[in-house]
């Protein structure tokens, strides 16, 4: 059998990956995986330098690895897709096959078939939940697809506000391609996330619309509506001001209350039998209703 063998990886250097790198690894024995999606601030080379202990052995062994971090080719896909594929954990899809199955399966989404993946990432880091130990259980993967071309109408109606309401109701969202992934991929139609390329800056000098210039309701309302001088700003409330010496709190009344009666005892040495003992050393007050019960006959009252 394999030697169970565990990996570490860390910037050469440092003490951690960067925040755009992750290492993943389910247990001793199997495949570790370094991925992640760099961004425009990560461009060039980066080392790192991975560890492998060997759990039966303590054998250790090094390597250094360089990442160069270049800019795509036909630069970035202005259409993307996100979806969440939960009957998968992200060390199943991080394999360049499952990667390829993936996008076969996602190929019927667009006009064309210029897919690529551009991120996978755990549900977990996501704030997910850790599923049970139950056979059949995963984490949920996020997969993230881009393209040059645009949403196919299946995929633009999944995302429609209707489709919205419909998953708050607890109901699928109005898709006619739910059949797209199936059997190798359980989609979540509710988490999908579309992302489109922005609308291009109007020309300088040119009307970004071409009808009639907006009409502005602040402007017909002011026309209206007859105008008074504006209001002086009314001071603060006393009971909102940290410096105020009103209490502002109820149980600050009694605290106030409780220290008064001590200190007015602990002048006097002598006290009277006849004298009821302090207020505030007998469970006396009800937190609940607030009444106060007999002095004589508070060593029997209930705390609540």
């Amino acid at each position: 059998p394999a030697a169970p063998v565990t990996f570490r990886a860390h910037l050469w250097g440092h003490p951690d990956l960067p925040r755009w790198l992750r290492l993943a690894q389910r247990g001793p024995g199997q495949p570790g995986f370094l991925y992640g999606c760099p961004g425009a601030p990560e461009l060039g080379t980066h080392s790192v330098q991975v560890l492998a202990y060997n759990r039966r052995t303590f054998a250790t062994a090094s390597q250094r690895l360089v990442i160069a971090v270049t800019p795509a080719p036909g630069g970035d896909a202005p259409f993307q897709a996100e979806f969440l594929v939960g009957n998968r954990d992200v060390e199943e899809l991080l394999p360049e096959a499952a990667r390829e199955l993936f996008l076969q399966a996602s190929a019927g989404l667009w006009e064309r078939g210029d897919l690529h993946v551009v991120n996978v990432t755990s549900a977990l880091d996501r704030g997910g939940r850790v599923p049970l130990p139950i056979e059949g259980r995963k984490e949920g993967v996020y997969v993230q697809v881009g393209s040059h071309s645009p949403f196919s109408p299946c995929l633009a109606s999944a995302v429609s506000p209707q489709s919205r309401a419909r998953c708050h109701r607890g109901q699928r969202p109005l898709a006619s391609c739910y059949d797209t992934f199936a059997p190798h991929f359980s989609i979540r139609w509710c988490n999908l996330t579309l992302v489109r390329p922005p609308r291009p800056p109007a020309s300088p000098g040119v009307p970004a619309c071409p009808t009639s210039p907006p009409i502005s309701l602040m402007s017909l309302v002011s026309s209206r509506v007859p105008q008074y001088p504006p209001c002086p700003p009314c001071p603060p409330c006393p009971s909102m001001s940290p410096m105020s010496p009103v209490i502002q709190l109820v149980h600050h009344s009694s605290i106030l209350g409780d220290t008064r009666e001590l200190r007015l005892m602990a002048g006097r040495r002598d006290v009277p039998r006849d004298v009821p003992r302090p207020l505030s050393t007998l469970p006396m007050f009800n937190i609940r209703t607030g009444q106060r019960a007999d002095p004589m006959g508070s060593a029997r009252a209930p705390l609540l």
